[in-house]
């Protein structure tokens, strides 16, 4: 047994008084060794026999103690790590096994006993073709914040509609749902589509809807308002001035001391530092005697001013003295930081290299060439991060020596994609990415699942490993048939 553990680092243990109080758990548990095969292992001990008895002793397990007379333990990289209290059905067990951090599947919440819960392209083809009443589905992915927060407010409006419309669910996530996300336009998480009689008519936009705003909502199904569009920072009424690649460089020349902002208008921490930098430059351009003025730039408008000063993320603040430009300051995001620093200029600590200027094994992609270099490699762990991000800066390291570990291994490769990169920022949304880090798995460029394990050097080889093993082991078996 504590071989098992060593060699196998997701094992889901039966423990059972007799061998007659564990027939029905070994029936189902037979099932979920063939769907996780190669991914977890089940094994069964038998506490009533007198061998098994002193390991039962000596794990300290008791299903004695149990109603059922049988216990199911996890045990994760060698120790043990939860006892399996959720739903004793072959799709959450799988759906465990295959995810032992992640959240239960929605289906096991007692209170979305009212949404039908579609598994495959099958089960979704036959309930559009036979089902009479109005139909709205949530298409979603496990991980999603959105989706988590207004899955009650949907299972809510199930049960009070119930027998009007249907509300149903579906997680989409995984690669082999490719088609479908084509074809009802699934581009991010949720998507919550309408049928009328098999027929998709209009997306549901309204993601902090209540049950009562959907209950509403359905009663008058119409097609989302295109949005107003963001007024610019430009049109806004401000004492910042807004240059262009037309009127920049003479602004810099009439101009001796200049701080420029370069921002993009999505841009979250552009949309923080804004008030802040508004209330500098109303403190600063006010006296005769200021410093130096504030200026930004909208770098997804003037490309030819991104290009030439090398912008790749944002906001990115520069100093220009006397028309030349002199520093690039990072820590300058509040009023009094910039006021301080502009009334006293100093050059800026020399900036740590980023990670993909580092002589590395990890592989830097880009939105261009991402899914090309993925298909190269057999196995590939792509980290998804932003260089501000703490959780990254501390994975970072361990990531970058597990690459180091299998760099002799042509079959594999640790890749990274730069978030806060305006080129990058589709991929990663196409990617599922809503937090940092963010880890996928690919297989010869398919999206095959989400790492979640520990973001240590460890936790990075044993995956890999893992895949390598079995890698090997099917080898091993071809040649045994041959």
């Amino acid at each position: 047994f504590k071989k098992l553990l060593r060699t196998r680092n997701n094992v889901l243990v039966l423990y059972s008084k007799s061998a007659a109080a564990a027939e029905s758990s070994l029936r189902l548990l037979s099932n979920v060794a063939q769907e996780v095969k190669g991914r977890g292992t089940i094994s069964w001990i038998d506490c009533g026999d007198t061998e098994s008895r002193k390991l039962c002793k000596k794990m300290k397990v008791d299903p004695n103690s149990k109603e059922k007379g049988v216990e199911l333990l996890h045990y994760k990289d060698g120790a043990f790590h939860t006892e399996y209290n959720r739903a004793v059905t072959l799709k959450s067990i799988v759906a465990f096994l295959k995810d032992p951090e992640g959240a239960p599947l929605w289906e096991e919440d007692p209170e979305a006993k009212d949404i039908v819960h579609v598994d495959s392209e099958k089960e979704l083809r036959r309930l559009l073709k036979k089902e009479d009443k109005p139909l709205l589905m949530m298409f979603y992915a496990p991980w999603c914040g959105v989706c988590k927060r207004m899955m009650p407010s949907f299972q809510q409006a199930a049960t009070e509609l119930k027998g009007k419309y249907v509300l149903a669910g579906m997680n989409v996530y995984s690669a082999e749902f490719e088609r479908i996300k084509e074809e009802y336009n699934v581009r991010g998480y949720p998507t919550i589509c309408y049928f009328e009689k098999g027929k998709f008519l209009f997306h549901f936009e309204n993601y902090g809807a209540t049950a009562a705003d959907i209950a509403e909502w359905l009663k008058n199904p119409q097609a989302p308002q295109p949005q107003a569009p963001e007024i610019p920072w430009a049109d806004e009424e401000n004492v910042v001035y807004h240059l262009t690649d037309e009127d920049f460089d003479k602004f810099i020349k009439d101009h001796s001391s200049v701080l420029v902002m370069f921002h993009a208008p999505w841009c979250g921490h552009c949309k923080k530092m804004k008030p802040e930098y508004e209330k500098a430059a109303e403190f600063l351009h006010a006296g005769s005697d200021s410093p130096g003025v504030l200026a930004a730039v909208d770098a997804t408008v003037n490309k030819a001013l991104a290009e030439r000063y090398h912008i790749s993320g944002f906001p990115t603040v520069k100093y220009f003295k006397d028309g030349e430009e002199k520093y690039t300051l990072p820590h300058l995001r509040t009023k009094k930081k910039i006021i301080d620093w502009l009334q006293n200029p100093e050059a800026p600590p020399p900036p740590e290299p980023a990670w993909e200027e580092k002589q590395s094994n990890v592989i830097h992609l880009a939105g261009e060439d991402f899914r090309e270099s993925l298909k190269k490699k057999k196995h590939t762990l792509v980290m998804f991060y932003a260089p501000w991000c703490p959780h990254c800066k501390n994975a970072i390291p361990h990531f970058t020596t597990a690459a180091e570990v299998f760099k002799e291994d042509r079959k594999i490769a640790y890749a990274a994609v730069d978030c806060a990169k305006d080129q990058n920022h589709d991929l990663c949304k196409q990617e599922g990415v809503d937090g940092y880090p963010t880890f996928n798995y690919y297989n010869y460029g398919k999206f095959v699942e989400k790492y979640t394990g520990e973001r240590g050097e460890a936790g990075f080889t044993t995956f890999m490993r893992t895949l390598r093993e079995r890698d090997h082991e099917r080898v091993g078996k071809k040649k045994d048939e041959l």
